[in-house]
């Protein structure tokens, strides 16, 4: 079996530079020239996974079919490669100190001072190998979170030193992502924070073999021959990162400048085949000329910030692309939605999205979002707690059970239509204990879900606590609210629909998880192509 090849990737000077689209954007062209690759993220905060994170620190909670909660660039490398990520692919400071703690516990070091250097820095290179044993890839590209310098990234960059040190020549290299500032007083690009990054990095025992260069402005010759002879990396390794207007268009400008090609040739590991990025390439350019404009409406509570919903953000990009229609997402503040400017509020909208969230704040925003899309025959997707408003909306505005609740929001609500699942009852744990991962669902035929899918058994990724009321299914049905799709196993409703209705589906789990360029989530697809048809109307 040949050996696995190692990438990782480091950043400096300042955070949110994309080193987790540099990744992605690599781990493409490599995949594209025929070399199985993946990626995988540490991340060097103390929580032991970012569910429990507030998602204004954070962004959203991406999670993958084995349950794992994970950090949101995870999206990232699952959109850009259509191939699954797993548990193994994030980890954090705070699941590493607990494996080590749980090991000292149970005696396995033998009496040893348990120490940052060898335990910790032990067990941080073990997972990194981890999915490497498997033999499933060639190449394995580890993104650092944080930058060179931070305390708390400190244990990951020994690990890493050691980790290239071990492994031995052509078997790891290391790029360094960083950023050449335009000062536009003196009107010129700066080299020297990168040269101090560069030092950084270096005064941890690591030199970096490929510079990763964000910039506003092309680099000259001169400025690359500068960055070469002063950070110790040969002139054809510095590469340009410039500003895109998509992230899509990365893997073109990276092939541009000859990243693949600079890490193969580090690696000792043949070209293969130029790249195939043609289906690639006909998403970017579908993109890029849209026939169509649609206004959606992304109805949500953490609106203020875009990485709280990125996942539906991209699913709406390849969705969009789908139906050669460029989407203007607008987000709207469900905590700011009532009866008086609803109207005002929507009358440039050709669809709604009711997103997902938690907790009791902005949702009546969403119930009446909701009522408005179905009075008014807009084109409606609600999607885990969007799902659920809708129960709620038509429950108090057909059936007539004006205190229709989940017990989320009221636990004394008379008449309990979203309620917590049987066996989140005794959890007491928040961290890692919803309902995570795929599930199965079964669709039943001559339905909106059957005609979206085509087939009647899905599974789609899941994350919560509450569920629909399963004893209201049959009083909601009647008065007009399908029970779609259900979960063969535990009579969970996953999917609701109206009949009678442009387009108006709720679906209990989370499809913005499994939506990638290559392969576009049909329910995004067809709520596009409704706001089309909607807008034409």
């Amino acid at each position: 079996m040949n050996q696995t090849k190692y990438i990782f990737v480091t950043g400096g000077v300042t955070s949110s530079l994309g080193k987790g689209i540099i990744a992605a954007s690599l781990a493409k062209l490599l995949q594209a020239r025929g070399y199985r690759t993946t990626i995988q993220k540490f991340d060097p905060y103390l929580n032991v996974d970012p569910g429990t994170l507030n998602p204004y620190e954070h962004g959203e909670c991406y999670v993958t079919d084995d349950g794992a909660e994970t950090d949101l660039d995870l999206g990232h490398y699952e959109r850009f490669l259509n191939v699954p990520t797993s548990q193994a692919n994030n980890v954090t400071t705070g699941r590493i100190y607990l494996s080590v703690i749980e090991k000292e516990r149970r005696g396995e070091f033998l009496g040893k001072t348990v120490q940052v250097v060898p335990h910790i820095t032990n067990e941080i290179k073990d997972r990194m190998q981890l999915l490497g044993q498997s033999g499933d890839y060639d190449i394995i590209i580890t993104e650092i979170g944080g930058t060179v310098g931070d305390i708390e990234s400190l244990p990951y960059i020994e690990s890493v030193r050691q980790l290239v040190w071990d492994l031995g020549e052509n078997n790891a290299i290391v790029i360094h992502l960083t950023l050449v500032p335009f000062l536009a007083a003196a009107g010129e690009l700066k080299t020297k924070p990168t040269q101090h990054s560069v030092k950084t990095l270096m005064e941890s025992g690591i030199k970096a073999d490929i510079l990763v260069c964000r910039t506003e402005h092309e680099l000259s010759q001169e400025i690359r021959s500068k960055l070469a002879l002063f950070c110790n990396v040969k002139k054809e390794a510095v590469i340009q990162s410039i500003d895109a207007s998509t992230i899509y268009e990365v893997p073109n400008l990276m092939l541009e400048e000859g990243l693949d090609i600079v890490a193969l040739k580090k690696l000792d590991l043949p070209k293969k085949a130029a790249p195939d990025l043609k289906n690639w390439n006909t998403f970017l350019k579908r993109l890029k000329s849209p026939k169509h404009t649609v206004n959606v409406g992304l109805i949500g509570k953490y609106v203020e910030m875009q990485d709280c919903y990125k996942s539906i953000l991209e699913a709406f990009i390849h969705a969009g692309a789908a139906n050669e229609t460029k989407v203007n997402v607008v987000s709207i503040h469900s905590e700011y939605i009532d009866e008086e400017n609803i109207a005002e509020k929507f009358k440039d909208i050709d669809a709604i999205l009711v997103a997902p969230g938690f907790g009791e704040r902005g949702i009546e925003g969403k119930i009446a979002a909701v009522r408005y899309a179905r009075e008014n025959n807009m084109p409606f997707f609600g999607i885990c707690l969007g799902m659920q408003m809708s129960v709620i909306e038509y429950s108090r505005n057909v059936l007539g059970l004006a205190d229709a609740n989940s017990t989320e929001m009221n636990s004394d609500t008379p008449n309990p239509v979203v309620n917590l699942m049987e066996e989140q009852k005794n959890v007491t744990d928040k961290g890692g204990t919803m309902r995570l991962g795929a599930w199965k669902c079964e669709i039943k035929p001559d339905t909106l879900a059957y005609k979206i899918y085509g087939q009647t058994t899905i599974n789609e990724r899941h994350r919560h606590r509450y569920e629909y009321n399963s004893a209201y299914v049959a009083d909601l049905e009647k008065a007009g609210l399908k029970a779609s799709g259900v979960n063969p196993d535990t009579g969970l409703v996953e999917i609701v629909e109206i009949e009678n209705h442009p387009f108006f589906i709720g679906v209990q789990y989370h499809p913005e998880y499994k939506s990638t360029v290559a392969n576009p989530h049909p329910l995004f697809v067809n709520f596009v192509a409704a706001a089309v048809k909607a807008r034409k109307k």
